[in-house]
């Protein structure tokens, strides 16, 4: 990322701190609409950026390309259906994604109204970006979105065996960010991300 142009970061700041924002405020708005308020008390119910995003984690993101948001506090006790509601909290974020993706994508692609190159720029960057959040983040490894909805999925003893992997999740995942970098021909993030982000990108954008 530090390698592009200083017009290209600043597009890409302007498509992360709303993707980053939207995608936090929606794991809030959703645990507070199932019953709990912990996010809300602690003003994470907001669309101010300045709440949601980690200073080092937005950093992180322009020197490796990799980052993250605070990530919102819930109380799975305080929800209604307990472990199957916090999954539906887990996935809000993702799905939000998913939805700025689609408006954008579909709005270009029907409407190429932008006005200037750059605006177009930071439109397409959106939409890119939006798309690889989705996908990362439904990643089944802790912390990421993915681990918690399929513990709200699975079955009790099976979401409980599973759930012992969250100790070494963060360590798993990095692990897997960085084997691309060390091991020519292995990139199994871009399989799992990179592929699939930019297969939709191209039916949103209908290229």
């Amino acid at each position: 990322m530090l390698n592009r142009s200083p017009e290209e970061i600043i597009a890409f700041a302007i498509a992360l701190i709303p993707a980053f924002t939207f995608h936090e405020f929606a794991h809030a708005w959703v645990a507070n609409y199932l019953g709990d308020q912990t996010a809300k008390n602690l003003g994470r119910l907001t669309l101010n950026p300045l709440k949601h995003l980690d200073v080092l984690g937005t950093i992180m993101v322009f020197v490796i390309g990799f980052g993250w948001a605070k990530p919102v506090p819930v109380n799975p006790a305080n929800l209604r259906n307990g472990r199957r509601s916090m999954a539906v909290v887990a996935v809000a974020g993702p799905l939000t994604n998913l939805a700025i993706a689609g408006v954008l994508g579909f709005g270009f692609r029907f409407t190429g109204l932008v006005g200037s190159q750059f605006l177009e720029y930071v439109l397409l960057t959106s939409v890119w970006l939006n798309c690889a959040l989705l996908f990362f983040n439904l990643i089944p490894i802790p912390p990421l979105d993915g681990y918690r909805v399929l513990l709200g999925l699975l079955p009790e003893g099976a979401a409980i065996q599973y759930s012992r992997i969250g100790q070494v999740g963060p360590l798993a995942l990095f692990g897997l960010i960085m084997l691309g970098q060390f091991i020519p021909g292995v990139d199994i993030l871009g399989t799992i991300v990179i592929q699939p982000t930019e297969a939709l990108m191209r039916a949103l954008l209908g290229t």
